[in-house]
């Protein structure tokens, strides 16, 4: 069941959670167990996860990081820099939905799933991004790579 108690009225920005899960990555949490123990606490729980105590406490647990030394880490400016670059990126994507999956190739293709989650899907996308890098070995291995733009 979901619970609400998270949602903290008046408030526009959830900055605590966001920058902890960030902060995470800086001690080598390279996967979402961060974000997703937050989400979960939050959503499910109803925890305050806005405040930045609630949102270390529970990040830290998830890691299995220093509480301290993560609260630290999140407030800092570069982690906040790098959580607010990485929105604007998203938002230059200009979709309407989640999730939004972005796949590119080294050949400059590139395709952008808005709302869809369905596998089918990305999977025909992937093998065809991978037909065309497999294309364009094949002409540059007979013909030289393509003349520069």
């Amino acid at each position: 069941m979901l619970n609400a108690g998270w949602f903290e009225p008046g408030l526009t920005e959830y900055l605590a959670p966001n920058l902890v899960a960030e902060a995470a990555r800086d001690f080598g949490i390279t996967d979402d167990r961060v974000w997703t123990a937050i989400a979960h606490a939050a959503l499910r729980e109803g925890e305050k996860v806005a405040k930045w105590e609630v949102a270390a406490a529970v990040g830290a647990r998830a890691g299995n990081l220093d509480q301290t030394k993560l609260l630290e880490r999140a407030k800092s400016a570069e982690v906040e820099e790098r959580a607010r670059a990485s929105t604007t990126e998203f938002h230059a994507l200009q979709v309407t939905q989640r999730p939004t999956f972005v796949i590119d190739s080294e050949i400059g293709d590139r395709a952008v799933f808005s709302g869809i989650a369905v596998l089918p899907s990305l999977v025909a996308t992937i093998d065809a991004m991978l037909d065309d890098l497999a294309a364009y070995a094949s002409h540059a291995a007979h013909f030289g790579p393509p003349p520069p733009s």
